[in-house]
């Protein structure tokens, strides 16, 4: 049984103290926030504390939750590891890369288990498309977009203040670049990015991240807050994968999508010209009918519990960590070099 307790019981604590009540294998113990209203709803038979060393001191607490704002991620950790308490950090992890090798250091000196809450590798949009590019049923990948757009533009709450850890490359970046970083093979060669303020005077709020891999995959993640276009499910994410033998595409949170490819490639005709009302080409242009069809994309079934589920059974000895800390720091040092070229606009090296 995991014996949890939760640190900072905002949005994201009452999110986790409400899957633990769907977990036969664990408890939630107690919770803790600095603000006694966050805590007027939690249940009689937990534990409720307004200071994080209060709770670190309940034997009962084996793991603990940490879902504070993000600057304040290293200091619950340091306090959780020297209290010998297994540790679930919630994302981003760290403030930067040098952070988060300061939080491994630790957490590996106390030993304690520690791993990052990356539900999101658990999302069905993103299980499709890693399923379809793993399969091969594409061929040889040459390029994955992964994008999310939205309409209200403005930050909320704490997220709108830089020395937080506010905006959106910390906020939904991380989820999208991790998405990437657990799909894509290969050393991550070259990063590109465009980080932008349209709407926000203080936190990013756009950004377009391109990514190339040794592999030869191109990734790019594309995010906006206010990126408008009048077309359903515009505002949900988005998936594409080309590959020499078709393509793929995932729209919507509630992932609608289809395997694309071509009934038959027209050969190459070397001082033929093809002329259509749009001048001569053979290349673009409406397809005859036949030409595209279609195939449906593979059946998965994942749901946000499974971070849980394997986690528990890592814990029982019969699973690997799947969020291991390794991939974090890479992640971790990749949102750095993201910072680095948005600033000097140029591309960086990153392995």
């Amino acid at each position: 049984m995991l014996h949890f307790g939760i640190i900072g019981y905002g949005f994201m604590g009452q999110t986790h103290g409400e899957m633990i009540k769907n977990l036969d294998y664990g408890k939630l113990e107690a919770v803790c926030d600095i603000n006694k209203d966050q805590l007027k709803d939690v249940p009689t038979e937990v534990k409720t504390f307004l200071k994080a060393d209060q709770l670190l001191a309940e034997e009962a607490v084996g793991t603990v939750i940490i879902a504070v704002p993000n600057h304040l991620h290293l200091e619950m950790v340091k306090k959780a590891a020297a209290a010998k308490k297994d540790i679930i950090l919630e994302k981003p992890a760290a403030m930067n890369g040098d952070e988060f090798q300061e939080m491994m250091a630790v957490t590996d000196a106390a030993g304690v288990r520690f791993t990052i809450h990356h539900q999101r590798r658990w999302d069905k949009d993103y299980r499709l498309m890693k399923e379809v590019v793993e399969s091969q049923t594409l061929g040889d990948i040459y390029t994955i977009k992964n994008s999310l757009y939205g309409f209200n533009g403005n930050m909320h709450d704490w997220h709108i203040y830089p020395e937080f850890g506010g905006g959106m490359l910390y906020d939904w970046g991380v989820h999208l670049l991790d998405q990437m970083l657990w799909m894509i093979p290969g050393k991550l060669k070259t990063v590109y990015a465009d980080v932008r303020n349209v709407i926000n005077q203080n936190v990013d709020d756009y950004f377009n991240i391109q990514l190339y891999f040794d592999s030869g995959i191109t990734g790019q993640v594309e995010l906006g807050t206010y990126f408008l276009k009048d077309e359903a499910s515009w505002f949900e994410r988005h998936w594409f994968v080309g590959g020499n033998k078709g393509s793929a595409y995932v729209d919507g949170f509630n992932p609608q999508g289809k395997i694309v490819r071509t009934s038959e490639l027209l050969t190459n005709v070397p001082g033929k010209i093809t002329m259509t009302a749009a001048g001569p080409t053979r290349s673009f242009g409406p397809p005859p009918e036949g030409r595209l069809v279609t195939e449906e994309l593979p059946d998965v079934t994942v749901n946000h519990q499974m971070f849980f589920d394997h986690y528990n059974q890592y814990v029982e000895g019969k699973e690997e960590l799947v969020v291991k800390p390794t991939e974090i720091l890479r992640l971790m040092k990749l949102l750095d070099a993201i910072k680095l070229s948005a600033k000097e606009h140029r591309s960086v090296d990153f392995e």
